[in-house]
């Protein structure tokens, strides 16, 4: 079993920036993958970036490429989403999610373990 633990959402004007973190606890031994996620009210929630914890191979949604940079410390087993330049359509609650296999990162289906979530509002 792996817990995840989010933390650094928060409402910010258009062009700030915020940093998502995410701790992972338990068996994270099992996990090859974590992503960030996001769900807007009335919309899926859709894969915004990726990191494979063992080789640090990353990828990042096309909305938010340039802007949203995905970084791990593997000696405090915790996943950052640094968000720059922030728009008023990145508003969302931000999940992070964890799998343990290779299929693709931005496919829900793939995840095994998810975070209660935490709310970014961007205001313009």
């Amino acid at each position: 079993q792996v817990t995840l633990v989010e933390s650094g959402g928060g409402s910010v004007q258009a062009g700030g920036s915020l940093r998502l973190s995410c701790a992972a606890s338990g068996y994270i031994n099992s996990i090859r993958c974590m992503g960030w996620f996001r769900q807007a009210p009335g919309k899926e929630r859709e894969g915004v970036a990726g990191i494979y914890i063992r080789d640090g191979t990353t990828y990042a949604a096309d909305s938010v490429k340039g802007r949203f940079t995905i970084s791990q410390d593997n000696a405090k087993n915790t996943v950052y989403l640094q968000m720059n330049s922030l728009k008023p359509e990145d508003t969302a609650m931000y999940y992070c999610a964890a799998k343990g296999n290779f299929l693709r990162w931005d496919s829900t289906l793939n995840y095994n373990y998810w975070g209660q979530g935490t709310q970014v509002t961007v205001s313009s």
